[in-house]
């Protein structure tokens, strides 16, 4: 055997044994949840993250664990990432909106205006690759319209090809479109969640600078820049300022 088949088969073999040594621990790990072994469970679902694993349903069985330890910030946290993965998910939704219930801190959105609305509600149809993989397969569809109009011969099949071909081609380029702008709404969202029960927010980046308003566990927070150790956040009420980096973990870091 080739030194590159052995290696392609070490390379199988490892692959192999980690997925299986995962879905042990996966399936071991709700074992422990329905047992209400939940700090167990926990340790679990941390060995599989630092085996590299990360998805939907690991983040939000992780949410669950610490919703039921009563640990506000962390549940939220995991509820959030598992929303990253699978932001159409209502189960999570819905789990996301009892963890948010405990929170101390009831901070109004800026309201948005009714286009605002319209624009939010259609680019988070699908996230941006979904409306990537969309556009691919539109291109597609316009491609086999475009050739079926030059090998069909009755004039009305003619035309529903050229109608198909010009349809597809648009909503091709739409969906381009809005996985752009999807892509951009996300590189510019870094969103984070607050570990400490209760975080005061600075006007500058240091210690000795005027406290401009308190917030608690759980609350979400936009990082808008970072600074040594300090980052530069928004609410949801649009007031910013400075809090230690160390006192909110971003959910966008896998």
């Amino acid at each position: 055997m080739s030194m590159k088949k052995i290696v392609l088969l070490l390379i199988f073999l490892s692959f192999s044994f980690g997925f299986a040594q995962n879905e042990t621990l996966f399936n071991e790990a709700t074992e422990l949840y329905n047992n209400g072994e939940y700090s167990a469970a926990i340790e679990n679902y941390d060995q599989i993250l630092e085996n590299g694993e990360h998805s939907a349903s690991l983040y939000f069985n992780l949410g669950n664990c610490y919703y039921k330890l009563n640990s506000i910030g962390p549940s939220i946290y995991y509820y959030e990432k598992a929303l990253v993965l699978s932001p159409n998910n209502q189960e999570i939704k819905n789990n996301l909106r009892f963890a948010q219930n405990m929170r101390l801190d009831a901070i109004e959105e800026v309201p948005r205006t009714e286009i605002s609305k319209i624009y939010k509600s259609v680019t988070g149809l699908f996230s941006y690759d979904g409306w990537a993989y969309l556009a691919v397969a539109l291109v597609f569809l316009f491609v086999l319209a475009y050739m079926a109009y030059y090998f069909v011969r009755p004039a009305n099949q003619k035309r529903a090809a050229f109608i198909s071909s010009i349809f597809s081609l648009v909503m091709g380029v739409f969906c381009i479109l809005m996985a752009y702008l999807n892509f951009q709404q996300y590189k510019n969202n870094d969103p984070a969640i607050v570990f400490e029960k209760e975080v005061s927010v600075n006007s500058e980046p240091n210690a000795n600078s005027n406290t401009v308003f308190t917030i608690h566990e759980g609350t979400k927070v936009n990082v808008l820049d970072e600074l040594d150790d300090w980052k530069k956040i928004r609410i949801a009420d649009g007031q910013t300022g400075w809090l230690r980096g160390d006192n909110v973990k971003k959910i966008k870091d896998f």
